[in-house]
């Protein structure tokens, strides 16, 4: 797979599964924009992978919850390079807190970053693709999407939920004009997102897994890099599962 004169959109790419995927594209040859909610982090990210790889990078804070920043967001990739092959919704939250203990703020927050925020960010892109009859639109869900979270919280599986059927009506609506939209259900990854997950989680996800890890940055990476790629050109609607084995359908 080559990306050489392909243009990548990453929200959430500061740091974990975002960064890797960055990594891998500017590796193959895309130009970049990596976008987080910590400046920082971004910043550095995008230095660091711009050094080592000579990719064209952009890097910007942004806020996936904000129609703004969004905005902002896609008129930088637009001014920069003139077009957009690639979107990838990465950005997103995790929490572990109990059912009855979950408050509306957090239950509305969740919703706002894990599934507003990847609607409103196709929304903005949708245009664009249209208008040039071709793009790749990658949506990130989660295993626990499709069977429930063994840790997480409700709101978080419900919110990935929403993000797997959102990809398949995404996937109907732009498929006429070339674009696919598509979506990977990591299992637990070793991110700073599962940090806070119980010894006894974790030797319940191992236990449950026919490859008895919990996956890394790279992995989902690798699968991110096949749905975007023009490899997968007849492939959309799909989620596809990373998850050593911990769900199969």
């Amino acid at each position: 797979m080559t990306f050489e004169n392909k243009v990548a959109v990453i929200t959430g790419g500061g740091q974990g599964i975002g960064k890797r995927i960055a990594e891998k594209l500017a590796e193959k040859g895309a130009s970049l924009v990596v976008c987080d909610q910590n400046a920082d982090t971004v910043r550095q990210t995008g230095e660091a992978i711009a050094a080592e790889y000579g990719a064209q990078i952009i890097h910007r804070q942004t806020d996936v919850t904000d129609l703004e920043q969004i905005r902002a967001l896609i008129g930088a990739a637009m001014e920069a390079y003139q077009k957009i092959d690639i979107f990838i919704n990465n950005a997103g939250i995790c929490e572990t807190t109990p059912i009855e203990e979950i408050t509306p703020q957090a239950w509305n927050r969740m919703m706002n970053v894990n599934l507003a925020g990847v609607f409103f960010c196709c929304q903005a892109v949708m245009p664009i693709m249209k208008q040039q009859r071709s793009g790749r639109i990658l949506n990130m869900a989660s295993i626990a999407g499709k069977m429930g979270g063994v840790a997480a919280g409700v709101h978080y599986s419900a919110s990935k939920a929403g993000v797997i059927c959102m990809t398949k009506v995404l996937a109907k609506a732009l498929g006429p004009y070339g674009v696919t939209v598509n979506a990977i259900a990591p299992g637990p990854v070793d991110t700073t997102m599962i940090a806070d997950f119980s010894e006894e989680a974790r030797k319940i996800i191992i236990d449950q897994s026919p490859l008895g890890r919990v996956g890394t940055t790279d992995d989902i990476a690798s699968g991110a890099l096949y749905l975007v790629s023009d490899a997968a050109r007849h492939v959309t609607g799909e989620t596809l599962n990373i998850n050593g084995g911990l769900l199969m359908d």
